[in-house]
């Protein structure tokens, strides 16, 4: 693990929080390097996820399975944190899957550490009480988006966000899955939004 990689996790973990090195210096004896090959699930539906990760590399798709037809909500790339948070909280096993849709290296640590700055130390207690109301933020706007505008109204704020990777990195059926619509309907939406 080179130290200018986890100079990036402390860059992300800044955005929230001022660390001086002390603070880093607590969290920093736990962080791991860590490879998925393509397809390797990072958190597995039904077994209690135990880690966070952050992405120094790759593609990575986080996904439901209901009667064996797969959900896909959300993707992360390089430069964000990638969990199945919910589990890690409560302890209860993962409803989702994460999975790696390209090999991907990862800096990994235990919210079980995490956890424990939360009750030790003021600043991380803060980075843990912003990075949830950022978590909160992100799953309301993706439901409502979900409930609330057509798949059309979809694909376009899609392609007005700051989520450009998507466009450009994830496969399309993959996209139409996202958006909640078959790789047929995100075709003929496409063409629709081109000709405009």
């Amino acid at each position: 693990m080179q130290i200018d990689e986890t100079l990036r996790l402390r860059q992300l973990i800044e955005r929230f929080v001022t660390l001086t090195d002390h603070d880093w210096n607590l969290l920093t004896p736990h962080v791991l390097e860590r490879s998925l090959k393509k397809q390797e699930l990072f958190a597995t539906e039904g077994k209690i996820a135990r880690d966070i990760g952050f992405v120094l590399e790759g593609d990575m798709r986080h996904y439901y399975t209901r009667d064996g037809e797969e959900k896909t909500t959300y993707f992360y790339f390089e430069n964000s944190f990638v969990a199945a948070y919910i589990s890690c909280i409560t302890g209860q096993p993962s409803l989702l899957n994460i999975e790696a849709l390209t090999i991907c290296r990862l800096l990994v640590f235990p919210y079980a550490i995490l956890k424990q700055l939360f009750a030790t130390n003021h600043v991380w207690e803060k980075f843990g009480r912003l990075l949830a109301e950022y978590l909160a933020i992100g799953l309301e706007e993706r439901m409502v988006g979900l409930l609330m505008t057509s798949p059309e109204e979809r694909y376009q704020s899609l392609l007005q966000s700051n989520k450009q990777k998507i466009i450009e990195r994830i496969p399309q059926h993959y996209i139409a899955n996202y958006l909640g619509i078959t790789p047929v309907s995100l075709s003929r939406i496409r063409n629709r939004v081109q000709k405009k």
